[in-house]
């Protein structure tokens, strides 16, 4: 992580990107390092995390966290990776069910349902061939959730390889630990 790139506390954040993150803040206890240090473009933060709101109403949770554990796998992005599988768990889909999503095998997951397999397919698809040739699980997507929750997952694999993109960029830490490692 480079030190030239500042840091800001929640004080000093815009008031729009307070107003956006304060029931994020409230509830884990700590401003992440992602936030502190992207706060200094609140015009683009704030908006972004708008959209993460927005797609949390778009999609049920099981889809959201299947598509974004399964980013976070695909791009390696621990820092992400370790706070979905904590909200997973806190939303009662069990250690068994993420420990499936993160095997990236949804044809070997029976414990994930007919949607989230079609929605880890088609988020493979888009990362591996960047978004092309990926008709197929395209129309298995949207038949399994329907048109409009499929262009949801659309937007979510691109809000969650945004955030692995600048977090492995900067080289930040996992601020808490995943939940299979001992102690956790």
């Amino acid at each position: 992580m480079s030190n030239r790139i500042a840091r800001m506390e929640f004080d000093a954040l815009a008031p729009r990107v307070q107003d956006v993150l304060r029931a994020r803040v409230d509830r884990l206890g700590y401003l992440g390092e992602f936030f502190k240090c992207v706060g200094v473009q609140p015009d683009v933060l704030a908006p972004f995390m708008e959209m993460t709101e927005a797609l949390k109403k778009a999609l049920p949770d099981r889809l959201t966290e299947t598509g974004a554990l399964t980013v976070a796998k695909l791009f390696d992005n621990r820092y992400e990776l370790h706070q979905h599988e904590r909200l997973a768990k806190k939303l009662g889909f069990g250690e068994e069910w993420v420990a499936a999503v993160e095997q990236l095998s949804p044809q070997d997951a029976p414990c994930l349902s007919d949607a989230e397999r079609a929605v880890q397919r088609f988020v493979v698809a888009m990362v591996e061939r960047s978004g092309q040739g990926v008709s197929a699980e395209r129309e298995a997507l949207i038949d399994a959730i329907g048109p409009e929750q499929t262009i949801a997952v659309m937007f979510l694999v691109g809000r969650y390889i945004t955030h692995a993109m600048i977090v492995n960029g900067l080289e930040l830490a996992p601020p808490v630990p995943s939940i299979f490692e001992a102690g956790t």
